[in-house]
């Protein structure tokens, strides 16, 4: 049985129709090329081989998840240095024209013009944003972003947010960042990544304490990471109650293991079926206003 014939039987399994998975990532392709070089080169960073498992065509990318049943996907993309966001948000725009499925996404790093871009890019139709605190070495509390975080609060845009310490920690990643910037804009919508990895525990307060902050699954309870990074098994049952809050997310392309494992892991920690059905579609779904959205057709992987 193959990874595409899995996967349905996974969704079969769930009563899953398709997924809805808010942590992928597309990008240009001179942009990819450096993080799958940073990947390749990450082994001194965390100590063992990032393998990427889709080192693909964009096509055959787009192609893979839509055969794997991802209703709804994004196109995680992120600056690390001045004058680069609005460079990626444009290749986003056409990027979302020429795939329907693909949930529109933006960026945003701390330079004086970002205001303006930032609300350009919500008018062009952005539906996402990606923050990177790690890897644009930012502080998510610049007064340059002051304006930004404003904005999102105002139109309710979620941002998914890497502020988590995992797999390397940033001079700005941790939970206390984070929490400072909810007791400014308490009703930003915040999507943390990979559930807050390795601090786990704080930001599923975060969650606890704010009505619009969510978690996605990216690589958490993997075998990769939980070797390195496990999550508490006494916050387990947390899941279970915090079950509309937490969403799919797997860092497609860039996982050193095939995509099912992500959806199998999940498997171990579910407190119950409809928990496995709300992380994997409906929580995204109904935050994201997906039900009145057709679906492209599916067409084979070119191989």
């Amino acid at each position: 049985m193959n990874e595409v014939e899995q996967i349905a039987r996974f969704r079969n399994a769930h009563g899953l129709d398709h997924l809805v998975d808010v942590h992928t990532h597309f990008m240009p392709r001179n942009v990819l090329d450096k993080v799958w070089a940073y990947f390749d080169s990450a082994g001194p960073l965390i100590g063992r081989p990032w393998p990427i498992t889709y080192r693909h065509d964009e096509e055959e990318r787009v192609a893979r998840l839509r055969e794997f049943g991802v209703r709804r996907f994004t196109a995680m993309l992120y600056p690390h240095r001045p004058e680069m966001a609005d460079w990626l948000n444009a290749w986003a725009v056409d990027f979302a024209s020429r795939t329907p499925d693909c949930l529109h996404t933006a960026t945003f790093y701390p330079e004086p013009d970002v205001k303006a871009y930032v609300a350009a890019a919500i008018d062009a139709g952005a539906r996402v944003f990606k923050s990177h605190i790690q890897v644009g070495d930012y502080s998510p509390l610049d007064p340059l972003l002051d304006d930004v975080w404003g904005v999102l609060e105002e139109t309710g845009v979620p941002v998914v947010v890497h502020c988590g310490s995992g797999p390397a920690p940033g001079r700005h990643t941790g939970p206390e960042p984070m929490a400072e910037l909810l007791r400014r804009y308490p009703r930003l919508t915040v999507i943390v990544a990979h559930m807050g990895m390795p601090e786990y525990r704080e930001f599923l307060d975060l969650a606890e304490q704010y009505e619009r902050v969510y978690l996605d699954t990216t690589m958490a309870f993997t075998d990769f990471v939980e070797r390195d990074m496990p999550f508490p098994s006494d916050q387990l049952p947390r899941l279970g109650a915090l079950r509309r809050k937490i969403l799919l997310g797997s860092d497609f392309p860039n996982i050193p293991y095939g995509y099912l494992h992500q959806l199998e892991v999940l498997e171990r920690v579910a407190p119950d079926a409809d928990w496995i059905r709300a992380v994997c579609h409906d929580n995204a779904a109904s935050l994201f206003g997906l039900d009145s959205w057709e679906l492209p057709a599916t067409r084979p992987v070119r191989r």
